[in-house]
């Protein structure tokens, strides 16, 4: 039998234990997937924006893999960090480990006042409405009239989206009663969402962008002029100097331009100020907190990047939102490539000295940085899995436990098997019931362990 330990159970780990139990050159296989979190899914769970049901029904199919007998679910098990297991001794339990552990840190602005409070990462904002354990319940309290949000991709859109959503649209979402309730008081009138780049080379989706458009209590403000200095904007067929325009930037101008030529409606209770073409110099500060920030005004230099016009703009904000990238964190006993963010590997085999290792592998951002959609860590998982499977023989020399999840507690870890998250579930959903809601999720580590009973204590 071939035992192998999947780390991290988001999409590219799940996608990882389905593609080992779904090869046929070796049959007898158990995978366990571990995880942090008692809980399952990774960002589909804590990452996914709560109004965007459909993606994050995507659990319906990580479930169903989960589900197979030939994969255990290994919940509150930390792997790496201060108290987790080391990469050394987990291979003493399994034929082989597949890290999936994604890519955790924010970018940093680099800029002056950047550690200001008010100041903060788009990821903590996220983890607060998405009720993560680790994040406070009482991180935000909204009491900033003006928000700006730096960055121009998905993230950036989906967090703007929720400042600007009124708290009756998200009381049918698993939004957690402290976040629905700060969101209820919000002060905020005005959101900014600012790029330095031009509206063609934003991250955004169609899909995402016409969301914000379709908000009941926010208008969208957007300045024609501002959109006229990105080439594109300029000549949207493509012209001699300019190629063919991609589907998406096609249909992302024309909702702008829209924005842009209508009728002002005065009767929201909120403005997204979409802006382009401004780079953040420094978070300005106003009695120990962010008051602002201040922009350098950009403009295309005619080779795909910006350059600084020498002008500035200063945009008054009371909560600052950075969504510029993620990064990888290294993984204590794991080679790391720290100007990549991700392990370096070889075809998913991680590579010590330039040499791969046997037994160790990487899947999703974690093996080739931040990039693609949920569906691509799919095709990643499957070439680490080859990789894993053609190195099978070498690997089932190896003598390892009989029953690794004995061996766990017997050096104290209490780990949360699939029973113990259904509990999670069935009080998530009882907590709805008794607020008048659907499920809601529990925010914390007590709830949650006391949720899972016995599995986690």
């Amino acid at each position: 039998m071939l035992r192998i330990a999947v780390v991290g159970s988001g999409p590219s780990g799940v996608y990882a234990a389905q593609a080992l139990t779904q090869q046929s050159l070796v049959p007898d296989v158990r995978v366990h997937v571990l995880d942090r979190l008692p809980t399952p899914y990774g960002l589909v769970r804590y990452g996914v924006a709560p109004d965007h049901e459909k993606i994050k029904s995507l659990q319906s199919s990580l479930r169903a893999v989960l589900e197979d007998e030939r994969i255990t679910f290994v919940g509150h098990v930390e792997v790496g960090g201060d108290n987790g297991l080391s990469p050394d001794r987990l291979r003493q339990l399994y034929h082989a480990v597949v890290y999936c552990v994604g890519a955790a840190a924010d970018r940093g602005l680099s800029v002056p006042g950047e550690d200001l409070p008010g100041s903060y990462s788009a990821t903590q904002f996220v983890s607060w409405y998405s009720a993560h354990p680790d994040a406070a319940t009482d991180a935000f309290t909204l009491r900033a009239g003006s928000a700006v949000v730096i960055g121009v991709g998905n993230v950036a859109v989906d967090v703007a989206r929720i400042l600007a959503r009124g708290a009756d649209e998200l009381r049918s979402t698993d939004v957690p009663p402290a976040a629905l309730s700060a969101l209820a008081g919000s002060l905020v009138r005005d959101v900014h969402i600012a790029g330095r780049r031009g509206p063609s080379q934003a991250r955004f989706t169609t899909k995402e962008l016409r969301e914000l458009g379709a908000l009941p209590q926010a208008r969208m403000v957007v300045d024609a002029a501002e959109l006229a200095r990105d080439p594109w904007y300029a000549a949207p067929a493509g012209g001699q100097d300019t190629p063919p325009l991609p589907a998406v930037v096609r249909r992302n101008l024309e909702v702008l331009r829209g924005w842009a030529t209508a009728p002002a409606a005065a009767d929201r209770l909120r403005r997204i100020h979409l802006r382009f073409f401004l780079r953040p110099v420094e978070l300005l500060e106003r009695a120990g907190r962010v008051a602002g920030v201040r922009f350098a005004h950009t403009a295309p230099d005619g080779a795909g990047g910006v350059r600084d016009t020498g002008t500035y703009e200063d945009v008054e904000a009371q909560l600052v939102l950075r969504a510029v990238g993620y990064r990888g964190l290294p993984l204590p006993g794991l080679p790391f490539d720290t100007a990549r963010g991700t392990v370096p590997h070889l075809a998913g085999r991680v590579l010590r000295d330039g040499t791969p290792s046997p037994g160790e592998y990487v899947a999703g951002w974690i093996k080739r940085g931040p990039t693609g959609v949920i569906g691509s860590n799919r095709s990643c998982a499957k070439e680490t899995v080859a990789s894993l499977i053609e190195d099978a023989p070498l690997l089932l020399r190896r003598s390892v436990a009989a029953d690794p999840l004995a061996t766990l507690r017997s050096w104290g870890l209490r780990p949360v098997a699939w029973d113990g998250w259904l509990a999670i579930e069935r009080a998530e959903a009882a907590l709805g019931r008794s607020l008048g809601r659907g499920q809601v999720k529990i925010p914390d580590w007590e709830g949650l362990l006391g949720a899972a009973g016995d599995d986690g204590r």
